[in-house]
């Protein structure tokens, strides 16, 4: 560990991991911030267990590869992750903790260095620039400078501290959160897909059971275990206040016993239990921030050329407006995804600062296509590369991140 780095990257989940690994084997000393106890972020805190916008919707191919291929691929050889599954998109449904031990040796073999149990509480700004970030752990504050910044943190909490231009949501709309619960004591041939499911919740809402509020949403099977991953329990809050936060939990966790008595009431289920809820809420979005372009619906529903993209997206438009009201979905024309271009990560304000996951820029629509693990690791991967090459003295240029991402694996299309 030194105190000084090329490319600091703040949170390590899909989009942060890859933004390190990338930006790592771009020629940058890269360290790599996580607040939580292991890498992976929604894969592995939240009970997030499908990697969605990997694959297309009507012909299911791979669409996003680079950091992203090398782990499903990792996990593959491990008996860990499905083969792409259709639900109401494709996804793949994969094991956490084969996911955070992956995390750990792709960054150990890229050279990331990283931190665990470090929160980043404030970040320095000379000029347009970020200088440093200030993080805590238990044995005090410590301080890290760089020459380039990625913010992977979800809530864009380093942008926030450094003073880069961020917006709270869209238009006013933020979109629900959801606690992914995982039941066992589920028999192998037990009828619990999202039909019977909705049926239960619904009787029991009918005869009056308290707790319950959606009554549909993703339903799978994990591999390995064979235990029930549901995303039934949905709160609205504010992922900035800690306070707002605890109350969605507590409130999350009453509704996963509901769900527990729901889920016994259906055939051969009467000893299921729960496994795990969260441990956090699935936020779906925050704060963004603001870049040099802002991505919107039109563009990923109706997909232009790809030639100036940096990163791929795959995941159809799916918002979700509220607790216990059904998600919208709007789907991805052809050929089944959409580019991404670099700007829709470089801050607008601050050159050396750059986004990856649910904190880049998109609209309302955009911002729920965005926002899956998937493109996470695609907008990831061209966000570490780009700050690498700010790191190195200068302006990122696409044709040049796009080269690099391709030398690292990414196939981009033409």
């Amino acid at each position: 560990m030194t105190q000084h780095y090329d490319v600091i990257v703040a949170g390590g989940g899909s989009g942060g991991v890859a933004a390190a690994i990338g930006a790592s084997r771009a020629g940058a000393r890269t360290l790599l911030i996580e607040r939580g106890p292991c890498l992976g972020g929604a894969a592995t805190l939240r009970n997030v267990v499908t990697y969605c916008g990997l694959y297309t919707r009507d012909d299911q191919q791979q669409a996003v590869f680079g950091v992203a291929d090398e782990v499903i691929t990792a996990l593959r050889g491990m008996g860990a992750i499905s083969d792409p599954t259709r639900f109401t998109a494709v996804a793949a449904v994969f094991d956490p903790e084969s996911v955070k031990r992956v995390a750990d040796e792709l960054c150990a073999q890229a050279g990331v260095d990283v931190l665990l149990h470090t929160h980043v509480l404030g970040a320095d700004r000379e000029g347009d620039q970020v200088t440093a970030v200030r993080v805590a752990d238990h044995s005090g504050i410590h301080e890290f400078t760089a020459k380039a910044f990625v913010d992977a943190t979800g809530e864009a909490d380093l942008a926030h501290h450094a003073g880069a231009e961020v917006r709270y949501g869209n238009d006013g709309w933020v979109q629900n959160g959801t606690l992914g619960v995982r039941f066992g004591g589920i028999p192998a041939n037990a009828e619990v897909t999202r039909e019977a499911i909705g049926a239960a919740v619904r009787a029991a809402k009918k005869a009056g059971a308290p707790g319950l509020t959606a009554e549909s949403g993703l339903i799978a099977r994990m591999p390995i275990s064979g235990d029930l991953i549901t995303y039934l329990a949905d709160e609205g809050y504010d992922a900035r206040s800690a306070a707002d936060t605890t109350r969605a939990e507590i409130g999350a966790r009453r509704q996963a016993q509901a769900y527990l008595q729901v889920v016994r009431s259906l055939p051969g289920c009467d000893e299921a239990y729960i496994v795990s809820t969260g441990p956090e809420m699935g936020t779906r979005e925050s704060r963004h921030l603001v870049g040099r372009y802002r991505f919107t619906e039109k563009e990923v529903l109706q997909p232009g050329p790809v030639d100036d993209a940096v990163a791929i997206g795959a995941w159809p438009i799916e918002y979700h407006p509220g607790p216990g009201i059904p998600s919208e979905w709007r789907f991805i024309g052809d050929p089944g995804f959409y580019g991404i271009p670099l700007d829709v990560l470089h801050s607008r304000d601050t050159p050396n600062l750059f986004a990856a996951g649910r904190t880049v820029d998109g609209d309302r629509g955009a911002g729920a296509s965005l926002r899956a693990m998937g493109t996470a690791f695609a907008t990831g991967h061209a966000a570490g590369v780009a700050a690498a090459f700010t790191a190195a003295g200068g302006d990122a240029d696409t044709a040049a991140v796009r080269a690099e991402l391709n030398r690292q694996g990414a196939r981009l299309p033409e």
